[in-house]
C-alpha cells in the first residue's frame, strides 16, 4: 500500500482527508499509522470522508491514509459455518486466541483460517465445460452442511486441470482455460458486500416456512424467501422468537446478525447455541449457524457494514441451493448508525433526525431476499428468508424505522407489551399483525395438511376479533350481561388464546409443534366450540358446559409428544362427545 491521502479533520468515527483523487467511493483505506480499517462514504473534489470501523480516539490531523484501491468485501468458502465474525468479518475467536479479551486497534487477522486443511472432491472432470455458478467440487464443511465450490459469477471455460485431495482454502484445485486466458480457482472468493450477487430469475414464494411456532404457523405465516418484521417493545420477547425461529424454522443454513443489540444478548446466542441441538440431524445448532456479533458497545460504524456483511453471506450459500434464515436482531440499531453518520457528513436530515434515503436503504437490504434459480446449468433453487427485529421506542410503531420497514415486508409479528407482561409467550399481538402471504400458504396447507386449514383459521381470525368487542361489553355491564352464546364464544376464544396461541419455548415437547399436531388442536377446540353451540340450542346449561372436564384434557394436548397426538385426539373426541351427551336441561 502505498502512501496517498493526509487526514485534515477527525469526527468520531468520520474522518475527512486530502489527496485522496484516485479513490473511489466505498473503497476501504487503512487511516493513520496503526492502520485502522475505514470506508470511503463521499468524495469531494480531493477530499474524501471516510467511515473508520474501529476507535478513531488519539488520531489527528496530518496522519496518513493508505489506499487499497478494493471495495469492502467478505470472503467466501470453507470455515464460514460455526464463525463467529464482527460485522466486518473479522473472526472474534481467532482474535480472542491471539490477543486475548480486547481487539487491537488496526488487528490483521484473515477472515478466513489460511491454515486449515479441507478434503476437496472433485465433481467435474478434465475437459468439461463449465460457467458461472457450476459447482467443481465439494467439502464437507461440517457434520450437517456440505460445502459446493462454485465457479465465481462472470467466469468461465474449459477445466485444464482438477484433482481431489487436501487443500487450504487459498491453493488452486481447479483451472480453467478460455479463450488464450488460464484461470485459476481456488476454495476462497471475494465479493462486495454492497453488491447483490446474480442469479438467474427469482420466483414467486410458495411454500411457508414452517417454524413450529402455532401462532406463526397459523395465523401469520411466512414464506419460504419471504421478509418479516418483529416490532415490539423491551422485554416483549423478539429474541426469544428469533432463537425459536433460528432452531426451528424450515431452513438449511442460520445467519444471525446482532446488530447494536446489548452484548449480554450476544453471549446468550453464544452460550446457547452450541449447546441446542439440531432436531433435524442431532448436532449442535451452531454446525448449520454463522453469527455476525456488533454488540452496542463496539464502534457505531462497523454497525451499519454488518447487515451487508450478514447478507452477503447468505446469499452465498443460497446460490449452493440452500434455504437460508438471517436473522437481524435490531435493524433499529443499525438505523441509529446511519442517522449518526448521516449527521457527521452534515446531510439534510429526514424524519426524527434519520437519514432521507433510510427506506431505501431498508428496502435494498430487505430485497436481497427471496427465492431465486441459482447460476449454474443444474437448475439449483435457493432462498433467503430474511427476519428483522425493529425495537422502536416505547413499543411505538409509528416511528420512522418501523415505518419503513412496514412498507416493504410482507409479514408484521407486532409484539404486544401487554402480552408479554401477562407472561403470553410469544407475545404477538393477532389484531396488530398480519401476512400478506396467507392466500398461497392456504393453498398449501390445504392440500398438505387438511382441506379445513383455511376454514378453521378464518373461523379462529374472526373469533378472536370478535372476542375483543365482547371483552369491551364485559369491561362495561359485567359477564352476567352476555347471553350464553355470547359466554361460550369468550370461552372458545380464551381456549385459543391460552391453549393453542400460548406456547412455552423452554418446555421439551412444546417448544414446536408439527403442523399435523396444530391442525389436530385447533381442531379439537372448534369441536368443543360446535358440539357446545348444539348443547346451547337444546337448552343445555352453560355453567355445565364451562365445567366439562374434557376442557382440561383439551389444554394438556399441546403437551403430548407426536408419535402420541392421533390416539390422543380420538380419545379426547370420544370424552367430548360423551360428556356432551350426559349434560341436562337447564
Amino acid at each position: 500500500m502505498e502512501k496517498h491521502g493526509i487526514i485534515t479533520k477527525v469526527s468520531g468515527p468520520l474522518i475527512v482527508a486530502k489527496n485522496m483523487e484516485s479513490v473511489q467511493v466505498y473503497d476501504v483505506v487503512r487511516v493513520s499509522n496503526r492502520h485502522l480499517i475505514g470506508e470511503v462514504l463521499e468524495l469531494r473534489g480531493d477530499l474524501a470522508s471516510i467511515q473508520v470501523y474501529e476507535e478513531t480516539a488519539g488520531i489527528g490531523p496530518g496522519e496518513p491514509v493508505f489506499f487499497t484501491n478494493e471495495p469492502l468485501s467478505v470472503e467466501l468458502g470453507p470455515g464460514l459455518i460455526s464463525g463467529i465474525f464482527d460485522g466486518i468479518e473479522r473472526p472474534l475467536d481467532k482474535i480472542y486466541e491471539a490477543y486475548g479479551q480486547g481487539i487491537p486497534l488496526g488487528v490483521d487477522v484473515p477472515k478466513l483460517d489460511r491454515n486449515k486443511i479441507w478434503e476437496f472432491k472433485a465433481t467435474v472432470s478434465v475437459g468439461d465445460f463449465v460457467s458461472a455458478g457450476d459447482i467443481i467440487g465439494t467439502v464437507e464443511e461440517s457434520e450437517t452442511v456440505l460445502h459446493k465450490i462454485m465457479v465465481p459469477p462472470n467466469k468461465k471455460g474449459k477445466v485444464t486441470f482438477i484433482e481431489s485431495g487436501n487443500f487450504t482454502i487459498d491453493q488452486v484445485v481447479c483451472k480453467l482455460g478460455y479463450l488464450d486466458e488460464t484461470l485459476e480457482l481456488k476454495m476462497l472468493q471475494t465479493w462486495p458486500v454492497r453488491k447483490k450477487r446474480p442469479y438467474q430469475a427469482k420466483l414467486a414464494p410458495t411454500k411457508p416456512m414452517v417454524t413450529g411456532q402455532r401462532v406463526i404457523d397459523t395465523l401469520f405465516p411466512i414464506a419460504i424467501g419471504g421478509i418479516a418484521a418483529i416490532p415490539g417493545p423491551f422485554g416483549s420477547g423478539k429474541t426469544v422468537v428469533q432463537h425459536q425461529l433460528a432452531k426451528w424454522a424450515d431452513a438449511d443454513i442460520i445467519v444471525y446478525i446482532g446488530c447494536g443489540e446489548r452484548g449480554n444478548e450476544m453471549t446468550d446466542v453464544l452460550m446457547e447455541f452450541p449447546e441446542l441441538k439440531d432436531p433435524r440431524t442431532g448436532q449442535s445448532l451452531m454446525k448449520r449457524t454463522v453469527l455476525i456479533a456488533n454488540t452496542s458497545n463496539m464502534p457505531v460504524a462497523a454497525r451499519e457494514a454488518s447487515i451487508y456483511t450478514g447478507i452477503t453471506i447468505a446469499e452465498y450459500y443460497r446460490d449452493m441451493g440452500y434455504k437460508v434464515a438471517i436473522m437481524a436482531d435490531s435493524t433499529s440499531r443499525w438505523a441509529e448508525a446511519l442517522r449518526e453518520m448521516s449527521s457527521r457528513l452534515e446531510e439534510m436530515p429526514g424524519e426524527e433526525g434519520y437519514p432521507a434515503y433510510l427506506g431505501s436503504r431498508i428496502a435494498e437490504f430487505y430485497e436481497r431476499a427471496g427465492m431465486v434459480e441459482c447460476l449454474g446449468s443444474d437448475e439449483r433453487i435457493g432462498a433467503i428468508t430474511a427476519i428483522g427485529a425493529v425495537s422502536p421506542p416505547g413499543g411505538d410503531t409509528s416511528e420512522p424505522v418501523s415505518q419503513a420497514t412496514l412498507r416493504i415486508v410482507k409479514v408484521f409479528w407486532g409484539l404486544s407489551a401487554s402480552l408479554a407482561y401477562k407472561r403470553h409467550f410469544p407475545a404477538i399481538d393477532w389484531l396488530k399483525s398480519y401476512s400478506l402471504y396467507d392466500d398461497q400458504m392456504s393453498e398449501y396447507f390445504n392440500s398438505n395438511v387438511d382441506k379445513n386449514w383455511s376454514h378453521h383459521v378464518q373461523f379462529v381470525m374472526s373469533l378472536l376479533q370478535e372476542e375483543s368487542s365482547l371483552q369491551e361489553i364485559v369491561r362495561l355491564v359485567g359477564l352476567d350481561a352476555l347471553g350464553a352464546t355470547d359466554r361460550l364464544k369468550l370461552l372458545t376464544a380464551q381456549m385459543i388464546r391460552e391453549d393453542y396461541l400460548h406456547q412455552n419455548a423452554f418446555h421439551p415437547v412444546d417448544t414446536y409443534a408439527s403442523l399435523q399436531k396444530q391442525f389436530k388442536l385447533l381442531s379439537l377446540i372448534l369441536k368443543f366450540n360446535e358440539l357446545g353451540n348444539e348443547a346451547i340450542t337444546d337448552g343445555k346449561s352453560y355453567k355445565n358446559i364451562e365445567n366439562l372436564s374434557v376442557r382440561e384434557r383439551i389444554g394438556r394436548f399441546k403437551y403430548v409428544e407426536e408419535k402420541d397426538i392421533d390416539k390422543e385426539t380420538a380419545s379426547i373426541i370420544e370424552d367430548m362427545e360423551t360428556e356432551f351427551s350426559m349434560l341436562t336441561k337447564e
